[in-house]
């Protein structure tokens, strides 16, 4: 006798588990990724971290740590990229749209009204001055965010000592040298993507 599965619903995870559960719902999705959009002011990826990760446990740090990598490779913001990613993961192409419009709905209204109220007092030294301030509160967040996420690191297929010689090359390159970031990528990138290849296929003959 044949069994026959009933059919999955539109509105249901297709990767959630016990460990993982994921967002179990569209809406859900919608509104985590609203929520997440409207306090990322600047600091984004400490928002998303603490949201994904720490709140809601959608992601584990090292799945975040892989997930991140990808979004900021790829073209585009790099959250709204892992909010295509992670909708797609759960629900499909529908949940990859569903969380973009989550992540841009209520920030673009904000921004439109704070672009029109700017205008007006964008010449304010005090105005500036502000503005000066929060670039270095978002700066910290990043930081902060950043030694947080170093603990994924430590199971890396690349090893402790590799990863922070890649991230210590990354910012000299970056920040002092002031290269451009195609060739970073390409060649910091590209080494530690070949890098990790030869890893796992050492790992893979030394497995019985």
């Amino acid at each position: 006798m044949v069994k026959i599965s009933p059919p999955i619903s539109a509105q249901e995870p297709l990767h959630a588990s016990a460990s993982h559960p994921g967002p179990r719902s569209l809406a859900e999705l919608f509104w985590a990724f609203t929520v997440l959009a409207l306090q990322g002011f600047g600091g984004v990826v400490a928002i998303v971290q603490r949201e994904l990760v720490d709140k809601r446990q959608w992601l584990t740090p090292a799945q975040f740590v892989e997930d991140w990598a990808v979004a900021q490779v790829l073209p585009g913001p790099n959250v709204v990229n892992i909010s295509l990613m992670i909708g797609d993961r759960y629900f499909g192409v529908r949940g990859g749209m569903v969380a973009l419009a989550g992540m841009l709905s209520f920030p673009l209204v904000i921004v439109l009204i704070l672009a029109a109220l700017f205008s007006g007092v964008s010449d304010s030294v005090a105005v500036q001055g502000a503005l000066r301030g929060m670039g270095a509160v978002a700066a910290g967040m990043i930081v902060a965010t950043g030694l947080r996420l170093l603990v994924a690191l430590k199971g890396n297929v690349l090893g402790s000592a590799v990863c922070l010689g890649v991230a210590v090359a990354t910012f000299v390159a970056i920040a002092l040298l002031r290269l451009p970031l195609i060739w970073v990528l390409l060649v910091l990138g590209g080494s530690g993507g070949l890098w990790a290849y030869r890893q796992l296929g050492r790992i893979e003959k030394a497995a019985p």
